[in-house]
C-alpha cells in the first residue's frame, strides 16, 4: 500500500475526522454491510476506494446523496474538481448547484430507464466490504499490543467435548417426543422378537413329523405379516416424532430470531443464521428422527443376534465380551474426534454462506474494481476449509468401520469353531443353521449399531447449534397489559427528551451523551449535524430500535420505556435512512398494521 497516496485519499474524501472518531481508526471493524457506519460514511468510503484505484474514467452515480450540504461541497471541490483533475468524470446528480464547472451537461427529459433491478455502488459495496480483512488486521493489533479490543463480530460459539445426553433430551422434550420415541423403540423390539419367534418356529419344527408343511408355512407367514404391520406402525411413530420435534424447534428458533434486538444482527453475520436455518434445520427435519430410531433398532438387532448365538454356543461369550469392550473403546476414541470435526464443519459453513451473500450483493462493485479473481479464490479457499473437516470425518468413519468388521469376523469365527466342537445331538440341525445365520448377520448388525450411534451423535450437533440461537435475549415485551396508552395516543405529538444517553452495546462508549430537548406538538423539527454524529441513532431511540443507557423520553405525557413495543411502534411512523422494499408489487409494499397483516 502506498502510504502517501492513502493519506491523500482520506483527506480528499473528508474521512480524516471520521477516522479520529472511530475507536481504532482505519482498523475499526465495520461489520457486515457496514452496520456501524452512517450512510454518508459508507458513501465517502466508496469514493475513497475509487480514488485510490487511480483510474482514467470515473462513473459517479449520485455520490453526494447521503452527505450533508457542507460535506457535499467539500467533496465536490476537493474530490471531483481537484483529485480527479485531468480524469474523465461522468457524474449523475440531481444537485444543480454542481453543474456550472462541468464542460457539458446532459439533461434527460422524459427519459425512461428500463432495467430488471439496479443498485448504487455505495449499496453494493456496503455489502461486499465484509469483515475478513478487518478481522485479520484487528487480530494482529490485539496480538501485538496484548490488549483486549472491542470486537463487533464475535467469534462463533462452538461447544467442545462430549456434552452427554443434553441435546438428545432437548430434542425429545419437544411436544410428545419421549412418547413417540418410546413407542417406536418398543415396536421395534416387538418386531425383533417376532423375527426370532418366526425363525425359532422354523428351526424347531422343520424336522418335526407332527407338523405338516401347510401348518409350518401358515404360522411362519402369520408371524411375518404381523411383524410387517408392527414395522409400519414403528415407521409412522418415527415420522410423527420428526414432524412434532421439527415444528417445535423451528417455532422456537424463528420466535427467538424475530424477537432479537438489532444489536444481535449487527454483531452476527448473516451466514451464521443461514447455516442454521438451512443445513442444520434440514438435518433436524429429515435425518435425526430416523437415525435416532435406527440407532436404537440396530443396537437391539445386534444384541438379539448375540443372544441367539450365545444360546446355542455359550462358549462364544468368552470371545464376545472382550470384543464388545474393544468395540466400545474404538467407538469412544472415534466419537471424540468425529464430533469436533462435525462442529468445525458447521462453524466454517457459515463463512461460505456469508461470503457468497456478500459477493452476490456487491457484484457490481467487484466487477467495477476488476476483483473477480480475488473473490473467486477466496470463495474456493473457504469451501476447501469447510470441506476439510468433513473429508477427515469421512475417512475416520471408514477406518472405524473397517476395524469393527475385523472384530465381528473374529466373533463369527470363534462361534463357528465352537459349533464344530459341540458333541453330536446337542442341538438340532435347524438351531445350528439358525445360530450360523444370526452369526453371519452379526457382522452387519454390530457394525450398523456402532455406526448409527456415531452418526446420530454427529447429527445431534445440529440441535446443539440451533439451541444456541433459540435463547437470544429478546427485546422488551410487545404489550404491557397494566400500562397501555389510550386509543388516540399520541394525539398532540409533544416529545420530551431528558438526559438521553445511548451506546450501541454495553461495552462501547456513549454515542449520544445527555441530550435534553422538547419537541412541541405540531411543530416541524430539523435535526442537523455532520455525517456520523448520531442523527439516525436519535430517531432509532424514539422507535426503541436501540435501548438507551440512561434516558427518559416522554411522548404526550407517557414515558415510552414503560409501554410495550407494539403500542409504541404502531403509533409512530418512520422512514429509515436505508429503506427496504420486499418482493411483490408496490401495493403489497405499503405499510400495514399488524391487524392487517
Amino acid at each position: 500500500m502506498d502510504s502517501q497516496r492513502y493519506q491523500e485519499t482520506l483527506e480528499k474524501c473528508s474521512l480524516v475526522k471520521d477516522l479520529e472518531l472511530l475507536p481504532y481508526g482505519d482498523l475499526t471493524e465495520i461489520g457486515e454491510r457496514g452496520v456501524n457506519l452512517s450512510g454518508g460514511q459508507k458513501q465517502r468510503i466508496q469514493l475513497a476506494h475509487a480514488l485510490y484505484q487511480n483510474a482514467d474514467i470515473y462513473l459517479l452515480d449520485d455520490p453526494f446523496s447521503a452527505v450533508d450540504a457542507h460535506t457535499a461541497t467539500n467533496l465536490f471541490n476537493e474530490y471531483v474538481m481537484e483529485a480527479l483533475l485531468g480524469k474523465t468524470v461522468l457524474l449523475v446528480t440531481h444537485q444543480v448547484d454542481f453543474l456550472p464547472p462541468f464542460d457539458s451537461v446532459l439533461d434527460l427529459v422524459n427519459a425512461r430507464k428500463e432495467t430488471a433491478g439496479s443498485e448504487t455502488p455505495a449499496d453494493a459495496t456496503s455489502a461486499q466490504s465484509g469483515i475478513s480483512s478487518k478481522e485479520i488486521k484487528k487480530t494482529y493489533i490485539v496480538n501485538q499490543h496484548g490488549a483486549s479490543c472491542d470486537r463487533l463480530i464475535k467469534q462463533e460459539e462452538r461447544e467442545t467435548g462430549d456434552i452427554g445426553l443434553k441435546p438428545f433430551i432437548q430434542y425429545l422434550k419437544q411436544k410428545n417426543g419421549f412418547f413417540y420415541f418410546s413407542t417406536a423403540v418398543l415396536l421395534h423390539l416387538i418386531f425383533v422378537i417376532s423375527q426370532i419367534a418366526q425363525n425359532s418356529w422354523i428351526a424347531a419344527n422343520v424336522d418335526n413329523p407332527d407338523v405338516n408343511t401347510l401348518r409350518l408355512i401358515a404360522v411362519y407367514l402369520l408371524i411375518g405379516f404381523s411383524a410387517t404391520f408392527i414395522l409400519l406402525f414403528r415407521t409412522l411413530a418415527t415420522v410423527v416424532l420428526g414432524l412434532e420435534a421439527s415444528e417445535s424447534l423451528l417455532s422456537q428458533l424463528l420466535n427467538s430470531l424475530f424477537r432479537a434486538p438489532m444489536s444481535f444482527y449487527d454483531s452476527t453475520p448473516l451466514g451464521r443464521i443461514l447455516s442454521r436455518v438451512s443445513s442444520d434445520l434440514s438435518i433436524v427435519d429429515l435425518d435425526i428422527p430416523f437415525c435416532l430410531v435406527f440407532a436404537c433398532g440396530a443396537a437391539i438387532n445386534a444384541s438379539s443376534n448375540l443372544v441367539v448365538l450365545a444360546a446355542v454356543t455359550w462358549q462364544v461369550l468368552f470371545v464376545c465380551m472382550p470384543m464388545v469392550y474393544l468395540a466400545f473403546r474404538l467407538h469412544k476414541y472415534y466419537f471424540s474426534t468425529a464430533q469436533e470435526l462435525i462442529r468445525i464443519n458447521g462453524t466454517t459453513k457459515s463463512f461460505v454462506a456469508n461470503h457468497l451473500a456478500e459477493s452476490v450483493s456487491g457484484a457490481i462493485t467487484i466487477r467495477a474494481f476488476n476483483e473477480e479473481e480475488r473473490f473467486l479464490a477466496k470463495n474456493f479457499d473457504l469451501i476447501d476449509t469447510n470441506a476439510s473437516p468433513f473429508f477427515h470425518s469421512f475417512a475416520a468413519n471408514k477406518l472405524f468401520i473397517q476395524r469393527l468388521e475385523i472384530i465381528s469376523a473374529a466373533v463369527l469365527a470363534s462361534a463357528a469353531l465352537c459349533m464344530s466342537l459341540l458333541p453330536s445331538g446337542t442341538f438340532s440341525s435347524g438351531f445350528i443353521a439358525m445360530a450360523l445365520s444370526y452369526g453371519l448377520s452379526l457382522n452387519i448388525s454390530f457394525m450398523y449399531a456402532i455406526q448409527n450411534q456415531c452418526t446420530i451423535a454427529n447429527y445431534i450437533i445440529s440441535v446443539e447449534r440451533l439451541n444456541q440461537y433459540m435463547h437470544i435475549p429478546s427485546e422488551v415485551t410487545e404489550i404491557v397489559e397494566g400500562n397501555r396508552p389510550r386509543a388516540n395516543w399520541p394525539d398532540v405529538g409533544k416529545v420530551e427528551m431528558r438526559n438521553l444517553q445511548i451506546r450501541y452495546r454495553g461495552d462501547t462508549p456513549l454515542v449520544l451523551c445527555g441530550i435534553s430537548c422538547i419537541f412541541e406538538g405540531g411543530h416541524k423539527i430539523d435535526i442537523v449535524g455532520r455525517t456520523g454524529c448520531g442523527k439516525s441513532t436519535l430517531i432509532g431511540a424514539l422507535f426503541r430500535l436501540v435501548e438507551p443507557a440512561g434516558w427518559k423520553i416522554i411522548v404526550v405525557g407517557i414515558d415510552i420505556s414503560t409501554i410495550g413495543l407494539h403500542d409504541l411502534r404502531s403509533r409512530l411512523g418512520i422512514i429509515p435512512q436505508d429503506p427496504t422494499l420486499f418482493n411483490g408489487t408496490l401495493k403489497n409494499n405499503r405499510p400495514l398494521s399488524r391487524d392487517q397483516c
